[in-house]
């Protein structure tokens, strides 16, 4: 059975919705949990506590522990505060869940870019604010378990959604690096892409759905990632219970020799663009290997590799 006896864990954005569901569920397993919420709206006006207290008490109420914590994860200071905090009080930090997210939605032509670094600042550098923070306890530990909120907006696309799909794709590529950095001290690091009803969702989508979206079929997701054995380097898709993989995977592709042109390049597209054999690599060099392998294997060039 999965449990979190003795663990310690940081949940942003734990006041309603995704959030107060992961941290209910952490503390009904045996977490101690942080509840991060600002307390704004789901465009970030507005502040208030109400939100977190009202988690803590829920988790009070059932035998849980609990403290909240209203930093702004785009302030690096307010985040390293609760950090201080927590260790004050616990003595470690094992999991942070980021979750914590507003939403701007118009179209790119729409869009001020002030709303375009509002949504960008709280996502990504809120979510890198957060990791940077407790990364340093984590190797101390040789122990952590850091999940990012990726969203299908970000690894798909979604009309009017460019800064927050902007965001969340970024998720991807900081997971990559982190799960590399991480390894050798135990720090896993999983990208979780939810589809809930929330705030953000609940104009977006019928009645009958929300009801189907709820996010406590998302949050056994979240737990299995936080887990000791949980995976590394992971996207887990999640929603109405349903849990999927997404994987992102390079075809075999071609090489040009001789005149390397555009031209060359339209003649070879169907080649380029089979999916036939195509792989899932590891890491950016061995994209980088594999095609110095293919040009010297065209050339008759011995690589010692």
């Amino acid at each position: 059975m999965i449990r979190f006896d003795d663990r310690v864990a940081i949940v942003t954005g734990a006041g309603v919705g995704l959030g107060r569901s992961h941290a209910l569920g952490l503390a009904g397993r045996g977490a101690k949990v942080v509840i991060n919420d600002l307390g704004v709206g789901q465009d970030g006006q507005g502040q208030s506590s109400g939100a977190a207290l009202a988690v803590v008490a829920e988790i009070e109420a059932m035998g849980g522990t609990a403290f909240a914590h209203g930093a702004d994860v785009s302030n690096a200071d307010q985040v390293g505060d609760m950090v201080a905090q927590t260790i004050e009080r616990w003595g470690r930090i094992d999991i942070l869940v980021n979750n914590a997210g507003i939403l701007l939605d118009k179209t790119f032509a729409k869009m001020p870019m002030e709303d375009f670094r509002k949504v960008v600042d709280v996502h990504l550098l809120g979510s890198a604010n957060c990791c940077h923070a407790v990364w340093p306890i984590m190797r101390q530990q040789k122990f952590g378990r850091i999940v990012l909120t990726s969203s299908a907006s970000g690894l798909y696309g979604n009309f009017g959604q460019s800064n927050y799909g902007a965001a969340k794709a970024a998720m991807v590529g900081l997971m990559n690096v982190l799960h590399h950095e991480g390894s050798r001290d135990d720090i896993r690091i999983n990208t979780l892409a939810p589809t809930a009803a929330t705030r953000m969702t609940e104009n977006l989508l019928p009645p009958e759905a929300l009801k189907l979206l709820a996010p406590e079929t998302i949050t056994p997701g979240l737990l299995y990632l936080v887990s000791d054995d949980g995976p590394s380097k992971t996207i887990l898709s999640a929603g109405a219970g349903c849990f999927a993989q997404t994987r992102i995977y390079e075809t075999q592709g071609t090489i040009i020799t001789g005149d390397i042109t555009p031209e060359a390049v339209a003649q070879n597209w169907n080649i380029i663009t089979d999916p036939t054999d195509q792989e899932e690599l590891q890491d950016a060099f061995s994209q980088t290997r594999k095609y110095a392998k293919r040009a010297a294997e065209a050339y008759k060039i011995k690589l010692d590799w």
